[in-house]
């Protein structure tokens, strides 16, 4: 559908569109549109916790509905049910308006200066596993000292981190 849409985007811009669309957030906020949250099925717990309210339960189960469309039903079915979910996503869809992520960034920064890639770790792990904190830290061997940075998810806390990195690349020039 990308492709069809957007015939002259590159690779990178087609990646970055579809990587746009399938994110949680997106999801997350595809469930809110269809008013997911009111035909949840939560337990006790989740429902005094919000958890109606929750990016990652809404994703999960935007993503649970189109699997068994698939399993009960056929690709082309399955096709006509994400199209529609997506539809006003398409249309305002700009490959121009989607920035690659932090951490490609950060490397295409090092790569076009034949620096190393850097390195992410995670250095602490904490909270209950509804509402984890993972604490990352980024090296990089331009910078004297390790860039520290915190989030809901290792892959949030190391993008975080990398947008550190290169805000700190960028003062040094």
């Amino acid at each position: 559908m990308l492709y069809k849409k957007f015939p002259d985007s590159t690779e990178g811009e087609l990646t970055r569109l579809r990587a746009s669309l399938v994110k949680g957030e997106k999801l997350a906020e595809i469930g809110r549109e269809i008013g997911l949250a009111n035909q949840l099925k939560l337990g006790t717990g989740e429902l005094k916790s919000g958890g109606w309210r929750r990016n990652s339960i809404l994703a999960n189960t935007i993503e649970a509905i189109i699997g068994a469309v698939y399993l009960d039903s056929d690709i082309e079915t399955c096709r006509e049910v994400i199209l529609n979910l997506y539809q006003t996503h398409l249309e305002n869809l700009d490959p121009t308006d989607i920035k690659k992520d932090a951490k490609s960034r950060l490397q295409e920064y090092l790569q076009s200066r034949k620096q190393n890639i850097p390195v992410y770790e995670v250095i602490e792990e904490k909270g209950a596993s509804h509402q984890p904190e993972f604490t990352v830290s980024c090296k990089v061997e331009l910078l004297e000292e390790s860039v520290i940075a915190k989030g809901h998810s290792k892959r949030k806390a190391e993008q975080l981190a990398a947008e550190k990195a290169l805000s700190i690349l960028s003062l040094e020039q």
